[in-house]
């Protein structure tokens, strides 16, 4: 039997629990984390400790995860683990359970031409391996899964109930079709046909209301929202992109200055998350062979005391976004940041100016402090929920946005107190940029201006989550990201990394809680990958020629192939994510979502360099 098989990385991203998948003779929607096979050994626990408390706080603040749980991190089961030949993996059930037959009747009679495909449900097909649907005289056909179901605001997911829709409240048990004319996939060419006469053009099923009321079905966990619902159901086209947005919690691991003890331990962390007193710690080892193993030689009420001061110091940055912890360990200053060792979790070098600054590239960089080099670094992602027909807006800072503030977020899974989350390795490079040298900018009259237009723009976008979207994130980050952007298309082409493979962090910070003055400013441009494409040395080795990719990226975008639309956009009353833009297009400065941290909003070319346009608003002379 053909294996179906996902990444880990994908189960925490894009085919994560309540998300469609396509397989060869049907559609699942992929469980929730009580269908997880968790048995056997077949995941691992992941320490990070700065991760677990946070989202711990804020899950137990929306009331998403029971006060007296203690919050752990595990992989997904991997298949390689098997138990009684059958390998460990997620349940997914089958949705929707209405199929389209694949045998097309075509009806010529009249000036247009149609085709006809039967509707069956899932019950009607033979029982062996339910592919084919067999009609009364005996005719067998394949079948594949209807393109179309429904979904509300709150995430919930249900089949529609094709012959209420067509029919109401007046019962029929005659067959019914799906009806195509023309050649687009128009929805006022495609009509739901009965054989009593009755018929539904698709397009009627946009009009609010017209496919019912949501029961508050959740398929991947098996049940219905107790709190129920009543929400209008939207048409939703189950392979669609705004079928599932997941939510994503990354943090960068920071390396830890403790003794031996205290690094075992933290290493441990996961495995430990139960432990509340002493006593457990001498039944974590007895049960547990992994500790056993590490922390056998140290006294119980030592490795306790470790695991107390880990947890408060994790707690105490749970408050806070863990972006600013980042940025504070890449811009220290210190020639070496963390320790050279395979094992550790950062390693980076600050860089002598000399070494990144090259006069030969004629381009100013008193703008930049420093270059980091960082030669190893352990990403951690944590799923911690998701949203449909919108995704929740991301907060500059990092932080988990407050997904009920904005889009209703669906959960993935009913009582667990485990996550799923992946750890990936890999290096890059960080730029620290100057902040006084950001604010005297921004002072220029020209660049003032530009602030005002961006914040006219932002505030028209955010009137579409009335009004409690994240808080605008300056221009200051606006520039940053717009050079991150740059730097990575750039360097793309540079280092021999696929664009695609690179990410971005943005620090326009504040140490101010609650926002304030801009005060730390800077961009970690990294790859990250489980196998051996993220640690190949490629992006480091750019370090020394980092001024002529500057000058080059900076080069690129002076003129735009969208020119001179592209320049002369103004994020003004703009529909859509447009409204967060300067000049900024797929021609210039968009890059991949898997790439931006923003889901590339709030770009503007404008703010680098000088374009066709009449700004003179550019940071870089």
């Amino acid at each position: 039997m053909t294996r179906n098989a996902q990444r880990l990385s994908q189960l925490v991203s894009t085919f994560g629990p309540g998300a469609m998948i396509d397989l060869p003779t049907r559609s699942v929607v992929v469980g929730g984390l009580e269908q997880w096979d968790m048995k056997s050994n077949s995941f691992t626990t992941l320490p990070e400790p700065r991760l677990t408390m946070r989202l711990e706080k804020i899950l137990k603040e929306q009331g998403r995860l029971d006060p007296t749980a203690n919050l752990s991190l595990r992989t997904p089961p991997t298949s390689a683990n098997t138990r009684d030949g059958i390998p460990n993996g997620v349940a997914a059930p089958v949705f929707p359970t209405w199929f389209i037959c694949e045998q097309v009747e075509t009806n010529a009679s009249g000036a247009v031409t149609t085709r006809r495909r039967r509707l069956v449900r899932w019950q009607d097909l033979d029982s062996k391996g339910r592919r084919r649907f067999q009609f009364d005289d005996g005719r067998k056909s394949d079948v594949t899964p209807i393109r179309f179901v429904c979904a509300c605001d709150k995430g919930h997911l249900q089949d529609i109930d094709w012959r209420w829709v067509v029919h109401g409240s007046i019962s029929c048990h005659e067959p019914m079709w799906v009806e195509e004319k023309g050649t687009s996939a128009d929805p006022a060419d495609t009509s739901v046909v009965c054989g009593c006469g009755r018929r539904l053009s698709l397009q009627d099923t946009f009009q609010p209301g017209r496919l019912g009321k949501c029961r508050g079905e959740r398929p991947w966990l098996l049940d219905r929202d107790p709190e129920g619902c009543g929400d209008n159901l939207k048409l939703l086209t189950r392979t669609a992109t705004n079928t599932y947005f997941p939510q994503v919690h990354t943090v960068i691991s920071l390396p830890s200055e403790e003794d031996e003890l205290s690094q075992l331990v933290e290493e441990l962390s996961g495995d430990l998350s139960g432990v509340q007193t002493v006593q457990d710690v001498g039944q974590a080892k007895r049960f547990n062979p992994k500790v056993a193993a590490s922390l056998g030689p140290y006294s119980d009420a030592d490795i306790f005391e470790r695991l107390q001061r880990i947890r408060e110091g994790a707690k105490s940055d749970a408050g806070r976004s863990p972006k600013l912890a980042e940025f504070d360990t890449f811009a220290s200053g210190r020639s070496e940041i963390g320790t050279n060792h395979p094992t550790a979790k950062l390693y980076a070098q600050t860089l002598q100016r000399s070494i990144w600054a090259d006069p030969a590239a004629e381009i100013d960089l008193s703008g930049i402090k420093n270059l980091v080099a960082v030669h190893r670094l352990r990403e951690v992602s944590c799923l911690y929920g998701f949203t449909r027909f919108e995704a929740a807006p991301t907060g500059s800072d990092g932080d988990i946005e407050d997904v009920q503030l904005t889009v209703h977020g669906a959960p993935i899974s009913r009582h667990a107190d485990w996550l799923p989350a992946i750890e990936q390795f890999g290096e890059g490079i960080f730029i620290h940029f100057d902040e006084t040298a950001i604010k005297r900018w921004l002072m220029n009259a020209a660049a003032a201006d530009r602030n005002q237009k961006l914040l006219v723009g932002y505030n028209h976008w955010q009137k579409r989550f009335a009004g409690k979207a994240p808080a605008f994130p300056g221009t200051p980050y606006v520039l940053l990201h717009s050079i991150s952007h740059a730097l990575m298309a750039e360097i793309a082409l540079d280092c021999g990394y696929p664009a695609s493979s690179l990410k971005e962090r943005v620090y326009a910070l504040s140490s101010q809680r609650g926002g304030g003055e801009i005060d730390r400013c800077g961009i970690l441009i990294y790859t990250a990958s489980a196998g051996a494409q993220g640690t190949l040395g490629g992006l480091v080795a750019t370090a020394p020629r980092f001024a002529h990719i500057l000058r080059n990226a900076l080069d690129r975008l002076r003129i735009c192939s969208n020119d001179p639309v592209c320049a002369d956009h103004e994020p003004d009353d703009r529909s859509g994510d447009r409204a967060t833009h300067g000049a900024a297009c797929h021609g210039c400065l968009l890059i991949a979502e898997t790439s931006c941290e923003m889901r590339n909003l709030f770009l503007d070319r404008n703010l680098l360099v000088p374009t066709m346009s009449d700004d003179l608003s550019q940071f870089f002379k």
